[in-house]
């Protein structure tokens, strides 16, 4: 019971600072002129390549080696897999919600907008279950102050990356059309799903940890995805200086100093 109570409150803490990300959206204005909205899309497209590589690809084969495994196969095979499951899911959304072909109020698709939180909501999916199972090792060595530490400084960082990944979620579909308080709760609920699998994955530690690598690249391929298929397309443009380009840069730079700062 301790274990299953110590992983909900580290991951509803991971999950509070989604929610804070997503706020960002109350604070800046609806309408907005077109090189804004490409700074975000940017900003959510660098912060999405920074997360692919250093929170998903990286840990993937690190952990597939520890387990005594080649640490590509997984990464590159649950790369695959979850490039594959977007596409799939781009090519059916138009069928399944046919409102999503519209063009959002600015340079924003409904479509796009919605495999954004796709794909964000799938990449906090293991990092909820990496909490979980960070917090039931620590509960199961009662005394081990380090493991517990450890534990702490996890959340602590996967919480705080999370806040410009809830800003990158809600911003985009506030000038896809959403009003703020709609931009806000799918940007809060694309980060529900750490504190639900963070729970459920300490209940099936066993079955779900020589998983952790195959998921954490799936969820790479799947943000990786919209990157190149939606977000970098609707920033580009022949200028000199595309905002979009600036934004992407500052994004891949705040998120890349993020994880390898709090690992």
């Amino acid at each position: 019971m301790q274990m299953i109570v110590w992983a909900a409150q580290g991951t509803g803490f991971t999950f509070l600072m989604t929610t804070a990300g997503a706020a960002m959206v109350f604070i800046f204005r609806k309408q907005m002129n077109e090189g804004i909205q490409r700074i975000f899309l940017g900003f959510a497209a660098g912060v999405m390549i920074a997360a692919s590589i250093w929170s998903l690809l990286l840990p993937a084969i690190e952990k597939a080696s520890a387990n005594g495994g080649i640490g590509w196969i997984p990464a590159a095979g649950g790369f695959v897999l979850g490039a594959v499951f977007l596409i799939v899911l781009d090519a059916l959304l138009p069928t399944l919600y046919p409102k999503l072909q519209q063009q959002g109020e600015g340079i924003v698709s409904r479509k796009s907008s919605a495999l954004l939180v796709w794909a964000v909501t799938l990449h906090n999916i293991p990092e909820g279950m990496a909490v979980g199972l960070s917090f039931a090792m620590a509960a199961g060595q009662a005394g081990n102050d380090a493991a517990f530490s450890a534990a702490i400084a996890l959340a602590a960082g996967i919480g705080i990356q999370n806040f410009p990944e809830g800003a990158a979620v809600s911003l985009p579909l506030l000038q896809s059309g959403h009003s703020p308080l709609r931009a806000f709760l799918y940007g809060s609920m694309s980060g529900i799903v750490e504190p639900v699998f963070g729970v459920l994955v300490v209940l099936a530690a066993g079955a779900v940890e020589p998983l952790m690598p195959w998921l954490l690249s799936f969820a790479a391929g799947a943000m990786m995805y919209v990157v190149i298929e939606e977000l970098i397309p609707q920033v580009h443009r022949e200028v000199r200086v595309n905002p979009g380009m600036l934004g992407a840069l500052g994004g891949f730079l705040i998120m890349m100093i993020l994880d390898v700062a709090l690992g």
